[in-house]
C-alpha cells in the first residue's frame, strides 16, 4: 500500500474516537474504486500489521499509529562516528548517547555518556585509535571502579564495548555521513542489562523511560524480546512490564 495512502488515512480518521468498517472502506474506494472485499481485507490486516489501526469493537477501528524515533546527535556523537569511519569503514558499530533519555525521564539530568558498540574483534583497536586521536575521555569495557570513580567524573566521557549479535539498529544520515545508532528496543534492553553503567536510571526512572517511550513512539516488542532473550533479560522485563505499566500492555504488536 502507499505510503501517501497511509498518510491520508491517518490525517482523515486521527482524532476521532472510533471510526467505522464502512467508513473505511469507503475510504479506500476514493482511490480504487473498484476495490473488492477481500482486497479491502488485506488492507485491514496490513494496517494492523503495521499498527495503524486497532480494533476496539466488532467492526469499529480507531488509529493507533505513533511515530519512529528519531533522535537528534550531538556534535560530540558526529565527530566520534565520522573518526570511526574513517578507519572502519567495513565494521559493524552502533552508537547512541544517554542524553537521549532525557526526554523520557522525570529527573533531567546533565550526565553525557556516548555508548559505542562494535564487533568484538574490533573493540580493542577502535578504543587505542580514538583515544590517540581525539580529545576526550575513552573506556574501554569500564568495571565497577571505574564506573564509579572515573566514568562519573568525566564530562563526556565514552564507553567502547562489544556489540551483541542481531542488535537492532537503525541508520540516521545527514550531508556528512551515516550514522548506525541503537534503537529504543536495544536502550530499552541495555539499560536492564547494564545496570551498574545505567544506574542514574533504575527503579523509578526506569518506569518513567519506559512509560513514555512506549507512549510516544511505536516500538516493535517482537525484536524487544528477542535481543533481551540474548541479554538474558527476556521474562525480567515482561514482568517489570507487567508489574509496573499494565496499562500499555494492549499496545504490545508482536509484528
Amino acid at each position: 500500500m502507499p505510503k501517501i495512502i497511509e498518510n491520508k488515512l491517518i490525517a482523515h480518521f486521527k482524532g476521532r474516537d472510533f471510526f467505522e468498517k464502512d467508513e473505511l472502506y469507503e475510504f479506500y474506494r476514493e482511490f480504487e474504486p473498484n476495490l473488492k472485499e477481500t482486497t479491502f481485507r488485506w488492507r485491514v490486516y496490513d494496517l494492523k500489521k503495521k499498527d495503524i489501526i486497532k480494533t476496539i469493537g466488532r467492526g469499529l477501528y480507531v488509529i493507533s499509529y505513533k511515530p519512529k524515533y528519531k533522535p537528534i546527535l550531538s556534535e560530540h556523537l558526529f565527530k566520534i562516528a565520522r573518526k570511526t569511519n574513517e578507519r572502519f569503514a567495513d565494521i559493524k558499530y552502533a552508537i547512541w548517547e544517554t542524553q537521549w533519555l532525557n526526554e523520557f525521564t522525570q529527573h533531567q539530568t546533565s550526565n553525557q555518556m556516548i555508548i559505542v558498540e562494535v564487533e568484538k574483534e574490533f573493540a580493542d583497536s577502535l578504543y587505542y585509535y580514538l583515544n590517540d586521536s581525539m580529545r576526550m575521555d575513552f573506556f574501554l569495557n569500564p568495571d565497577d571502579k571505574e564506573i564509579e570513580f572515573y566514568i562519573s567524573e568525566s564530562n563526556v566521557p565514552v564507553v567502547i564495548k562489544r556489540l551483541v549479535s542481531r542488535a537492532p539498529l537503525q541508520k540516521i544520515k545527514n550531508k556528512k555521513s551515516i550514522v548506525p545508532i541503537a534503537t529504543l528496543e536495544k536502550i530499552m534492553v541495555d539499560l536492564f542489562a547494564d545496570e551498574n553503567l545505567f544506574h542514574f536510571y533504575q527503579g523509578s526512572e526506569m518506569v518513567n523511560i519506559y512509560e513514555k517511550i512506549i507512549d510516544r513512539y511505536s516500538i516493535n516488542f517482537t525484536k524487544l524480546f528477542s535481543y533481551a532473550k540474548r541479554r538474558r533479560k527476556e521474562q525480567e522485563i515482561k514482568q517489570f512490564i507487567g508489574n509496573y505499566i499494565p496499562n500499555f500492555l494492549e499496545d504490545i504488536q508482536y509484528d
